[in-house]
């Protein structure tokens, strides 16, 4: 891993953007990181716009400021992709990671990606319909964001959904989560 790896968030209030990026956090905290995960909303009422963000690093952070350069920039909601410009500030290394039954390759070319930066796609929201009931695409996220940036390891990540998760759902609710962030972590795809 960098020193620090930056990933910024993109989603609609309601998905569980912000949780994502605290339980991804916390996953990342519990293999000996250093980690920041923090939001920025907007007019805040459900299917706004909202940025999350995370820093991970194997060293202290002491910068307190949105991020700006992520290294990995992971879009919620697709519908996003036609409302804001998800590429600003991404290096030419970036890494997306788009919730999207498209092919990788599709993304790529609606984004107009750089050679150098890889599209990734996961249809967390079928994925969470299937083993939710609802349209909420956080844990299979998380679980691709795992697989892409191979960090932290799958047990730690699945612990803290089943940790995070377990003080405030029921059973049901905490299993399928699980089999979600599971079935995100097996079919994201590279373009």
């Amino acid at each position: 891993m960098a020193e620090t790896l930056e990933i910024r968030w993109h989603g609609r209030g309601g998905q569980g953007t912000v949780t994502g990026a605290k339980v991804y956090a916390e996953a990342c905290l519990s293999s000996g990181s250093y980690v920041q995960a923090f939001p920025e909303y907007g007019p805040e009422r459900s299917g706004a716009p909202v940025r999350a963000f995370n820093r991970i690093s194997s060293k202290e952070i002491r910068v307190h400021c949105p991020v700006l350069k992520p290294a990995v920039v992971i879009v919620a909601d697709a519908t996003l992709l036609d409302a804001i410009n998800v590429t600003e500030g991404a290096p030419d290394n970036a890494i997306f990671l788009i919730n999207s039954p498209k092919d990788p390759g599709e993304i790529r070319a609606k984004l107009k990606l750089k050679p150098t930066q890889k599209a990734f796609t996961v249809d967390a929201t079928r994925i969470a319909i299937d083993n939710i009931g609802r349209a909420m695409p956080n844990a299979a996220i998380v679980g691709a964001l795992g697989k892409v940036v191979d960090m932290p390891s799958f047990d730690s990540i699945h612990e803290s959904v089943r940790k995070s998760f377990g003080k405030k759902f029921s059973q049901k609710i905490i299993v399928g989560n699980l089999y979600a962030l599971q079935t995100g972590y097996k079919e994201v795809r590279e373009g």
